[in-house]
């Protein structure tokens, strides 16, 4: 069971990667591309600004979730290496911190201090990472799986409004956006709550809310500078 829970940890770091990516792909690009449609009509226009804004914003992603989870690993290797020294150095009073956690989570003293001996026996410092810093030395981040993700999802995102608004004809394009985009953001919401195990309607009433405002506000805005411009 224990192996199967690590597993399934793992997997969240790009799941969470593309889930995220998939949402900002969905909303910045609808926003540019209706913001645009707000202040022209001209289709080439919004092409050139949404393929922009799909190309620029999936770098984008996939640069920052890069740097964020190498950070991220690097502390945790960081924390590895700390715990190996100790272990190393003072194995006694190592034991004794084990024995002391387990003692915080309920056990008794004599429970906590056998608990600590027999986990010991088995992986020291499998044993100190999990209880006292919650890793896995074979499970860490991938940075470069995130990044792919991000880049990828924030791509496909991103096609759902450029589609919508290319495909359909001059007096439809921004009600057929605006739909599209808002069943996707429904798909994201859901799809977020799940791999968070949180509620999933108001994940969903979240993201398409703000999915909604954005979109309004972008094309309104375009709107006015578009008219006061021209």
């Amino acid at each position: 069971m224990e192996n199967k829970d690590r597993t399934s940890n793992a997997t969240l770091n790009w799941l969470r990667a593309a889930v995220l990516g998939a949402n900002d792909g969905i909303v910045s690009v609808s926003s540019i591309i209706l913001g645009v449609a707000g202040a022209t009509s001209q289709r080439h226009t919004i092409f050139i600004a949404g393929l922009a804004g799909l190309v620029a914003g999936a770098f984008s992603m996939a640069v920052g979730e890069y740097v964020s989870v190498s950070s991220q690993s690097d502390a945790e290797k960081s924390f590895i290496a700390r715990e190996k020294r100790r272990l190393r150095e003072d194995p006694g009073h190592e034991l004794d911190g084990l024995a002391a956690a387990y003692i915080a989570k309920g056990a008794s003293a004599k429970t906590a201090r056998q608990m600590a001996q027999e986990v010991s026996a088995k992986d020291a410092l499998a044993a100190h990472l999990d209880i006292e810093l919650n890793l896995d030395e074979n499970d860490l981040n991938n940075p470069l799986q995130a990044a792919i993700a991000s880049f990828i999802s924030f791509t496909i995102g991103a096609l759902v409004p450029l589609v919508a608004m290319l495909a359909t004809s001059r007096h439809t394009r921004v009600a057929v956006t605006f739909v599209a985009v808002l069943l996707a953001l429904c798909i994201t919401g859901y799809l977020s709550a799940t791999v968070g195990t949180a509620s999933r309607k108001r994940a969903i009433l979240r993201v398409v809310l703000g999915g909604a405002l954005a979109m309004i506000a972008t094309y309104f805005i375009g709107h006015l500078f578009g008219t006061a411009v021209s």
